[in-house]
């Protein structure tokens, strides 16, 4: 059986703290699911089709990767493609009180998918996407903080 694990979020935008949880976890996984989710809580800041178009850029060389979205449960989307793992990044301990809560939640709904957290990589640990888009939005220049040839400007 195929390894898949899926690997959700709003990605608004990709980071390279993302990249780098994505390329660490490929080893692992025969196919890594990258899907933009629809979060209630959270207005994208930037159009659906320009997320979906950075990552695909990002991993345009990886086979094992593949980009969508979706607006669903998390472990609902996980059974339509199959994925028996959901990646988490951690950067912080307040990151995994969160996490472990979700992931919990998940285990109770579906038993036979299961959460792998990995930690962030030193150097990304204070990468996120909201510190990012608020660099964009103020016109800074947050180019070491994305993926390499993703260029936004806002």
């Amino acid at each position: 059986m195929e390894k898949i694990a899926l690997f959700p979020g709003s990605f608004d935008p990709i980071t390279i703290g993302h990249e780098s949880i994505i390329k660490r976890a490929l080893p692992i996984f025969d196919k890594i699911v990258i899907a933009i989710g629809y979060n209630a809580n959270k207005k994208g800041y930037f159009p659906l089709e320009d997320r979906i178009r950075w990552i695909e850029k990002t991993f345009k060389n990886e086979p094992k990767v593949i980009v969508t979205h979706y607006d669903e449960l998390t472990v609902d989307f996980c059974k339509k493609v199959n994925a028996q793992y959901i990646l988490r990044g951690l950067r912080t301990s307040a990151d995994f009180e969160y996490e472990r809560s979700i992931a919990q939640m998940n285990k109770a709904m579906h038993t036979e998918i299961e959460t792998l957290f990995l930690l962030t990589t030193p150097e990304t640990t204070a990468v996120n996407s909201t510190t990012v888009r608020d660099i964009i939005r103020h016109g800074g220049d947050a180019s070491i903080f994305l993926p390499t040839g993703i260029k936004i400007n806002k």
